[in-house]
């Protein structure tokens, strides 16, 4: 059974402590993608190269972002979920380092790649220290605690990325990440409690990861759940890699404004993401998922049709994309406990093969998406209300849970 948290004297302390420590460590990959978008220009400026091969150094990221969730998942569940963070914190703190040294295009692009390598632990870790604590409603409330601390990354991230770029240059954005993932090292050394119990550890070999890989792709619940996530996500990648050019080309938006644009496009889900925990209780979990993903879907193929009659001011654009994001703010911290509830045995390769198929549906989708992408609002919205659509069809085969008595 998993631990509860106290919430009274010093368990209440704890529980904050716990939250904060999670969330700091949880920005770090954000912080890694938000921050570098307002520089993406200066970067192409700098290093001699086109915008298009500036946006390979994002790209490289989400790959290797995606793809080593897989291996810190089972390392986690064979070695407690301290070492891991240990590991792929230091990794991320020099390949940090080497972003800043980067001569070409190419060695950034390189060492992008192995950053988001290093980064991916953050991603992986503190949802599998959830499920060892929670499950149910109690872990969707922490969950979405641990979500309006990470709230600060699109928020803060892009501004602070365009200060340090204008103050001292691109480089030393990096300099900034080095340092935090030197907080962060810290943080886990200090703050942060081993909450997997020897007896609870899986020895990692390939045969194991692959019978739990297999046991999860045959868990229809699991992967609809994911997938639900995953398309949900996919919004979000869409949004980031489109949205730069929207907001200040078609709408004329200056770096500042459009960092101010982004985090109100935030603020919706971040927000209702706080209620999915008490909604989950008082509605059922599952409904909650199936109800808000309709909802999703019926807000983005609105904004899609108001865009196709040539109604799209900025102010509508963002405030639609603000109700929608608050359904995603109900849909994925639900989802990921729900897709977690049934595999606590192996709960950090169940982490790490969600994260990897929720990170790898979401490039997918920013990929096709941008082979129509204009510079113009409406392949943005088209894209979001597609991917909408497709989660709402994967709500629709979610089995229901039984009542018992």
């Amino acid at each position: 059974m998993p631990e509860q948290i106290h919430t009274h004297d010093s368990g209440q302390a704890s529980h904050l402590r716990l939250i904060l420590t999670l969330g700091i460590l949880s920005c770090v990959g954000p912080f890694a993608i938000d921050m570098y978008l307002p520089a993406l220009p200066e970067v192409a400026r700098d290093l001699q190269t086109s915008a298009a091969a500036a946006q390979y150094s994002i790209s490289a990221l989400f790959l290797s972002f995606g793809l080593a969730q897989m291996i810190y998942g089972p390392v986690a569940d064979q070695y407690g979920r301290k070492w891991p963070l240990y590991i792929g914190l230091t990794v991320f703190v020099a390949a940090s380092i080497g972003c800043y040294l980067a001569g070409s295009i190419a060695e950034l692009i390189v060492m992008r790649f192995v950053q988001g390598l290093g980064a991916a632990v953050v991603m992986v870790i503190p949802r599998a220290i959830i499920r060892d604590l929670l499950t149910g409603p109690a872990a969707t409330r922490l969950m979405a605690n641990l979500m309006l601390v990470i709230s600060v990354s699109p928020m803060l991230a892009p501004l602070g990325g365009s200060l340090i770029s204008e103050l001292a240059g691109w480089r030393e954005i990096f300099a900034f990440l080095a340092l935090a993932g030197v907080v962060s090292l810290l943080l886990t050394a200090t703050q942060l409690p081993e909450t997997l119990s020897d007896e609870n550890r899986v020895v990692l070999n390939v045969g194991s990861m692959a019978r739990g890989i297999a046991t999860l792709s045959r868990d229809p619940q699991f992967m609809l759940l994911t997938l639900i996530g995953a398309f949900g996500f996919a919004t979000f990648f869409i949004f980031l890699a489109s949205a730069p050019f929207v907001y200040t080309g078609q709408y004329g938006l200056s770096p500042s404004q459009f960092s101010l644009a982004f985090a109100a496009n935030a603020a919706g889900f971040f927000t209702a993401s706080q209620f999915a925990g008490y909604l989950g209780e008082r509605f059922g979990m599952l409904r909650m998922v199936v109800c808000s993903a309709i909802g999703f879907g019926l807000v983005t193929a609105l904004l899609l049709f108001l865009v196709l009659a040539g109604i799209h001011p900025l102010w509508l654009i963002i405030a639609m994309l603000i109700a929608a994001n608050a359904f995603l703010g109900f849909i994925i911290p639900t989802a990921m406990v729900l897709a977690l509830d049934d595999h606590g045995d192996i709960a950090g390769l169940a982490s790490s093969y969600g994260g990897t198929l929720q990170m790898v549906t979401g490039v997918i989708c920013a990929a096709i998406g941008g082979w129509f992408f204009d510079g113009t609002v409406l392949p943005m919205v088209a894209a979001i209300a597609a991917a909408a659509m497709v989660a709402v069809v994967l709500a629709l085969f979610l089995k229901p849970v039984p009542v018992t008595a």
